[in-house]
C-alpha cells in the first residue's frame, strides 16, 4: 500500500519544482504563450533540477530509479507554473523513458547516457495523428517489413522540437500492434511541415511531420526483434498529462479562490455568495479526488500491476473532464476580468481545454 506522505526525497523534489513554477515559469508563462517561445534559459534551468535523470540509473548516466509517482508530483508542480514550459522541460523523456522501460540494452547504452549526461537537447516524440476517430491503439501510419528494415509512412501531428529534434520515437501500427522505431529526424523520407497553430500551449513548438517509406533497420524496433509492450507506454503517457492537468486546474483554482475572497460586491466578497462558494468547493472536490486516481494508477505503474492500464484510463478520463470544468469556472468566477489577457485563469481554460489532445507530449 502506499502512502500518502511523501518521503523525503519526494519531499524535496516537490519543494524545488513548486520554486521554480512560481519563480521562474509562472512570471515567463504570459509572455512566452504571447510570442510563441519559450526562453531557452527557462528550459535549461528546469532540466537542472534533474527531474528526467533522476529517473535514469547511474549505469545509464542517471542517478536515480524510475519512479512514476515521483514523477507525477514534479510534473503537477511544473505544470501549476506553465504547461508549455513542463512540457518543454520533459519533452528528452518522451524517448527516455520509452527506451529505459522497453528498449534493448544496446539501446539504452546508446541512447541514455547522451541524454542524461548531456545539457538539455530534443529528444522527441510522434505518436499523435489528426484523426476524427484518432486511437493511439489503431493508428494510421504503418510500418512494414522490408527485407533487413522497416518502411514507415504516415502523418504525425503535434511532434514538440521537430525542426531541432536530431533523433525521434515514431509510433506506427505493424501488424495491428502500435510499436515504437527510432527515427533519424534528417532520415530520407522524413519532412517536417509547418509549425501548428493551436488554441493553447502556443510557447511549445509543435509541428506536424510526414513519413514516406523512411527506411530505418530493424535494430531501431523498440525492444528490438521482439518489440515491446505499448499499453505500459501509454498507461505512462497517461499518466503523465493526467498529473499536468492537474497542475492547470490547481493553478486555476486558486487564482480564482484568492480573487473570489478579495473582490468585493455589493458589500460582500464573492468569496461568500453562494453560487461562487458552491463553484469554488466543487473545483477543489474534483481536483482533490483526480489527484487520488493519477497516483493509484502511478502507483500500479511501479509496481507493475496488471491494473495499471485500467486505472490510467480511468484518472485520464476523469482528468479531461476535470481539467475543462474547473479551467471554465476559473475563467467565471472573474466574471469579465476573467475574459482578459491580464489575467492568467483564460490561458489556463485553452490549455486545459487542450488536454484530451495532448496523449504523448507527457510520459512518467
Amino acid at each position: 500500500m502506499y502512502s500518502f506522505q511523501p518521503d523525503e526525497e519526494q519531499q524535496m523534489l516537490i519543494d524545488v519544482t513548486r520554486r521554480l513554477a512560481a519563480n521562474d515559469l509562472r512570471p515567463a508563462a504570459h509572455e512566452a504563450e504571447e510570442h510563441g517561445e519559450i526562453p531557452v534559459s527557462l528550459v535549461a534551468k528546469g532540466w537542472e533540477l534533474g527531474v528526467l535523470q533522476a529517473s535514469i540509473p547511474a549505469e545509464f548516466g542517471g542517478f536515480g530509479e524510475r519512479s512514476a509517482l515521483t514523477s507525477v508530483l514534479a510534473l503537477e508542480e511544473l505544470a501549476y507554473g506553465d504547461l508549455a514550459g513542463a512540457l518543454a522541460m520533459m519533452v528528452p523523456g518522451l524517448f527516455a523513458i520509452p527506451v529505459l522501460t522497453a528498449g534493448t540494452e544496446e539501446q539504452k547504452s546508446t541512447y541514455l547516457p547522451a541524454i542524461a549526461e548531456g545539457a538539455w537537447t530534443p529528444w522527441s516524440a510522434a505518436l499523435i495523428e489528426y484523426q476524427f476517430d484518432f486511437d493511439p491503439q489503431d493508428l494510421h501510419t504503418i510500418a512494414r517489413p522490408d527485407g533487413g528494415d522497416y518502411l514507415i509512412s504516415g502523418e504525425k501531428r503535434l511532434v514538440p522540437f521537430a525542426t531541432e529534434a536530431k533523433t525521434m520515437l515514431v509510433y506506427a501500427n505493424l501488424d495491428g500492434q502500435t510499436q515504437a522505431f527510432i527515427v533519424d529526424a534528417k532520415a530520407d523520407g522524413v519532412t517536417v511541415g509547418e509549425r501548428e497553430q493551436l488554441m493553447g500551449i502556443n510557447a511549445l513548438p509543435l509541428y506536424s511531420i510526414h513519413l514516406d517509406s523512411v527506411r530505418i533497420p530493424k535494430a531501431n524496433r523498440l525492444g528490438g526483434e521482439a518489440g515491446h509492450d505499448f499499453g505500459a507506454l501509454l498507461s505512462a503517457m497517461r499518466i503523465g498529462i493526467s498529473a499536468a492537468a492537474i497542475g492547470v486546474a490547481r493553478a486555476s483554482f486558486e487564482y480564482a479562490r484568492d480573487y473570489a475572497k478579495e473582490r468585493e460586491v455589493l458589500g460582500s466578497m464573492i468569496a461568500q455568495k453562494q453560487s461562487i462558494a458552491f463553484m469554488l468547493a466543487e473545483m477543489a472536490t474534483e481536483i482533490e479526488a483526480t489527484r487520488l486516481m493519477i497516483w493509484e494508477a502511478a502507483w500500479l505503474l511501479d509496481q507493475d500491476n496488471p491494473d495499471a492500464e485500467r486505472a490510467a484510463y480511468l484518472a485520464y478520463s476523469g482528468a479531461v473532464d476535470m481539467a475543462m470544468m474547473v479551467t471554465d469556472r476559473g475563467v467565471q468566477i472573474l466574471g469579465g476580468h476573467g475574459y482578459i489577457r491580464e489575467h492568467p485563469v483564460e490561458l489556463w481554460m485553452r490549455n486545459g481545454r487542450g488536454i484530451a489532445s495532448l496523449t504523448g507530449l507527457a510520459i512518467v
